[in-house]
């Protein structure tokens, strides 16, 4: 006080959280799914110099490819959407986009009310990739998947 300053202090969590832990476990039991020749590759960043953005993971059959946005909670549908078409744009060598959902009560309830919504984007169902992957083979079509 006496030259004009106010003490201040911040507190800052302690522990090592991992604040994309419920991503990575969903990415984790997708990948379990998978047969040869089918293999993952995690956080794969668009071809663009300068660009952060990537896809949380891609799948590849050394022919084909499927880019995967993964979400542990929906909240917003269109900038999900659109986020994910811009993505889809710019990356030549995203192949089909996949939408990767953590199986909890919330992401059901979002998809039985706005499923028709992004049937356009996503026209796959979860079934129908589950099949596929479990086949070795990439889907014929992007889609959603509750894993």
């Amino acid at each position: 006080r006496a030259v004009g300053l106010r003490c201040s202090i911040r507190f800052y969590p302690s522990d090592l959280r991992v604040n994309d832990a419920p991503q990575l476990a969903v990415l984790a039991r997708l990948e379990a799914m998978l047969a040869p020749p089918l293999a993952m590759r995690r956080e794969v960043r668009l071809p663009i110099p300068g660009d952060l953005r990537a896809w949380d993971a891609r799948i590849g059959d050394g022919h084909r490819n499927a880019s995967l946005d993964a979400e542990a909670r929906l909240g917003d549908l269109q900038a999900l959407a659109r986020r994910t078409a811009l993505k889809e744009r710019d990356d030549p060598a995203a192949g089909i986009v996949i939408l990767v959902l953590n199986r909890t009560n919330h992401n059901r309830a979002v998809l039985a009310e706005h499923r028709e919504a992004l049937r356009a984007q996503f026209p796959l169902d979860g079934a129908a990739i589950a099949r596929s992957f479990r086949a070795g083979r990439i889907p014929p079509a992007g889609g959603i998947i509750l894993v």
